[in-house]
């Protein structure tokens, strides 16, 4: 009977109601309940329990997962709570079904972020997101000098989270623009790198994610190509497979 027990957070990732972390956050605010019963952190279920959240009975679909490409604009938050930020990315979407972001672009940024129904792939690229690229174009405030350019491809402290930032790719595009490939998701990283040398961040756009680039519109979204989807599950695997290495 054990072995049919699965945790809260991981049940609702696997129907596609949101990701594991969501769930978590979910279950800690008490909108989450389990035949009734308000959950504690790590409970388990049977595959008879009711599960509710905000009152809603939440049904594993029989339908394929949804995988989409969405080209953010800026002004727009990447959160699923839309009952407290109203410009959020899913009233704005109005998908037909409920999906979820993987990850986070800033308010003021825009550009590719990916949004799904499969848990299991969000909880993979979080878990992996220090081994996979992420590109994008920046516009700054002052002419971009090549002391800038090192400094930013060499690694920035950041005092206010403890950390200094990987190396990573760095290419003058022009006098006020650049590309920077990172394999970090700090928060708010290439401002903070951009602020710590002075310089101020007019745009940003994130083109790429791994092996998808960004080929649709401001405000448009496409799904991705089986191509891509295959892709992207072998890099998954791969570097899943390298985070095990290291941390296991």
């Amino acid at each position: 009977m054990e072995e049919n027990l699965k945790r809260i957070n991981k049940y609702l990732s696997e129907v596609g109601y949101c990701s594991r972390r969501e769930a978590d956050r979910l279950i800690d605010a008490g909108r989450v309940t389990i035949n009734g019963v308000v959950p504690e952190m790590g409970t388990k279920i049977a595959p008879t329990d009711e599960v509710h959240v905000d009152g809603k009975l939440v049904i594993k679909t029989k339908e394929s997962f949804t995988y989409l490409a969405f080209n953010k604009p800026v002004g727009i938050v990447c959160t699923t709570d839309t009952r407290v930020e109203k410009d959020n990315i899913i009233d704005f979407i109005n998908y037909p079904k409920r999906i979820f972001p993987i990850g986070r672009l800033d308010k003021p940024s825009e550009g590719l972020i990916f949004l799904t129904d499969d848990g299991d792939i969000v909880n993979k690229i979080l878990r992996a997101s220090n081994n996979h690229e992420k590109e994008y174009i920046v516009t700054v405030d002052k002419p971009i000098s090549q002391t800038f350019l090192e400094r930013m491809s060499s690694g920035i402290p950041l005092e206010e989270l403890g950390k200094t930032t990987n190396p990573c790719i760095v290419e003058k595009l022009g006098s006020y623009k650049f590309k920077i490939i990172l394999t970090q998701g700090l928060n708010r990283q290439i401002r903070r790198m951009c602020e710590y040398l002075n310089y101020e961040v007019n745009t940003l756009k994130r083109v790429r994610i791994m092996n998808i680039k960004l080929d649709v519109p401001v405000g448009e979204l496409r799904e991705f190509t089986p191509e891509e989807l295959k892709e992207l599950n072998a890099l998954l695997e791969a570097s899943t497979k390298t985070y095990l290495e290291k941390n296991g």
